[in-house]
């Protein structure tokens, strides 16, 4: 019997996958759990077109993304940190700090798209990269002053 797989099942294939599977596995665990439905042309098509759909909202996310990827190219910006008399500074900017920083420039970065290979704990300029999107990467700027 052929079922089109509503949800990942192990052994048998991922979501969206049509596959040709035992009558009884597909009646009394696929169709039962709500795990797959019987692949009828309708079904089939349906599935066609959230694949479509998918694949043009994510092609849409990384455009958007490239396009934020170029604003922030040529960007520079700068965190104050305390320091103590010899230059030493007291903890180290953290991506949180860096994210705040663009915001204030009017990028809205989550935090988590900014990388940091270690703790920046000198003053000096920074290059960083950060991931918008799973195929796009920028670097900008950093420069690290004392208050």
């Amino acid at each position: 019997m052929k079922v089109l797989l509503l949800a990942d099942v192990k052994g048998t294939g991922k979501k969206g996958d049509i596959k040709e599977v035992a009558d009884g596995y597909a009646k009394n665990f696929l169709l039962k759990t709500g795990k797959a439905k019987i692949a009828d042309n309708s079904a089939i098509n349906e599935n066609n077109r959230k694949i479509e759909a998918n694949s043009y909202h994510r092609e849409m996310e990384k455009q958007t993304a490239q396009k934020l990827a170029n604003e922030l190219k040529n960007t520079k910006v700068v965190v104050e940190i305390k320091c103590g008399e010899n230059g030493k500074t007291f903890g180290s900017v953290t991506s949180k700090e860096i994210s705040e920083a663009l915001k204030a420039k009017g990028y809205d970065i989550d935090k988590r798209k900014i990388e940091l290979k270690e703790p920046l704990k000198t003053i000096g300029v920074y290059t960083i990269d950060i991931k918008l999107h799973s195929q796009v990467c920028t670097k900008i700027e950093l420069e690290i002053v004392a208050k």
